[in-house]
């Protein structure tokens, strides 16, 4: 018997991600690639950390691995192999990358996805009709679990009497506990068909809210936030702020930013351009008179540094101004993207 095979170390017994992460070290860069944008962001880090764990795999490791690797895939049955790749394929080559894409994304949802994630595989007008006699906190939770635009869109197909109320709901959720998740989740796979464990999860929430209503058009704005008013002035009035900050000025025009500006106080433009970069503040001054410009810079440095809640207070007050002004058609804000009828 030679006595250097004798001496030769044991294998090492490489886990399953070891495994995967030979195989990787085996096979072309391009194909590594493909293989790791078909992960998630936890499995790329779990395997780029195993391909340095076994950067020193030695031969006989290597065909152990390759072995074991052969052996699993004769066991399984062409049945028994994922057809998406080969469906990927087929699809790409007859439409091309992007519309293949496309289709595939419509038509091949995650095998593990619980009912409610499956919801960003429907479009806004199949949410709607799966929602739309539901109970308004069943509607508020599923539009919170979605895309802002997304939401909006779904909001926007629902009744109107109903929208300012889903509105409300979607403002004040909170903490959903694994019992309601499996309620919503019971009702939408009777619908879509599809199951698994329920957690609890966090959706809604004031800002959640002024997203989607920021994603809605004028009109929708318009006639759901007044009955919001009406329901929850302090919701409305939540919603309303977190829709509309002090950076979303510098959006208006040079016209309707210095019609905005000769509207508002010396003292409240002072102390809000106090709280803001030299880039936004020189917007501001550029839609002045050089001389009332270099007044407000000279009232800038005498007063030296002030309290941000003064700062805040100052920019909110404008903000609401600027609101008003628009209201009453002095001002356009949002760019004119309003609709048209």
């Amino acid at each position: 018997m030679d006595k250097n095979a004798s001496a030769a170390p044991p294998l090492r017994n490489y886990s399953g991600v070891e495994r995967a992460a030979v195989l990787m070290m085996l096979v072309g860069d391009d194909e590594a690639a493909a293989i790791l944008q078909k992960l998630d962001p936890e499995e790329v880090r779990q395997l780029g950390k195993a391909m340095f764990a076994v950067a020193d795999v030695s031969e006989p490791e290597v065909e152990t691995v390759l072995d074991d690797f052969v052996g699993k895939a004769r066991d399984r049955t062409a049945v028994g192999f994922d057809p998406r790749p080969r469906i990927e394929s087929m699809m790409t080559r007859a439409l091309g990358r992007e519309k293949a894409e496309s289709v595939l994304a419509r038509i091949t949802p995650p095998e593990d996805a619980c009912a409610i994630d499956l919801l960003d595989w429907l479009d806004a007008g199949e949410i709607a009709n799966l929602i739309e006699k539901e109970h308004p906190q069943i509607a508020a939770v599923l539009i919170a679990n979605l895309d802002p635009a997304v939401g909006a869109q779904v909001l926007e197909l629902l009744p109107d009497s109903v929208q300012p109320d889903v509105l409300h709901r979607i403002a004040r959720l909170g903490p959903i506990t694994p019992e309601a998740v499996e309620t919503l989740k019971t009702m939408l796979s009777n619908r879509i068909g599809t199951g698994g464990q329920a957690q609890g999860v966090s959706l809604g929430g004031t800002r959640e809210a002024a997203k989607i209503m920021s994603s809605a058009r004028k009109a929708t704005e318009a006639r759901v936030m007044p009955k919001l008013f009406k329901i929850d002035r302090e919701v409305a009035r939540a919603i309303e702020e977190a829709m509309f900050v002090f950076e979303n000025l510098l959006e208006l025009d040079d016209k309707n930013l210095g019609t905005l500006i000769r509207n508002v106080d010396s003292d409240i433009l002072i102390r809000s351009l106090k709280g803001i970069d030299e880039t936004m503040r020189a917007r501001f001054l550029g839609c002045m008179s050089s001389r009332a410009a270099d007044g407000i810079r000279d009232e800038l440095e005498s007063r030296g540094p002030m309290r941000l809640s003064e700062v805040l207070e100052a920019q909110k007050a404008m903000i609401q101004i600027a609101r008003n002004l628009a209201k009453d058609g002095t001002i356009m804000m949002g760019g004119g993207e309003d609709d048209y009828v």
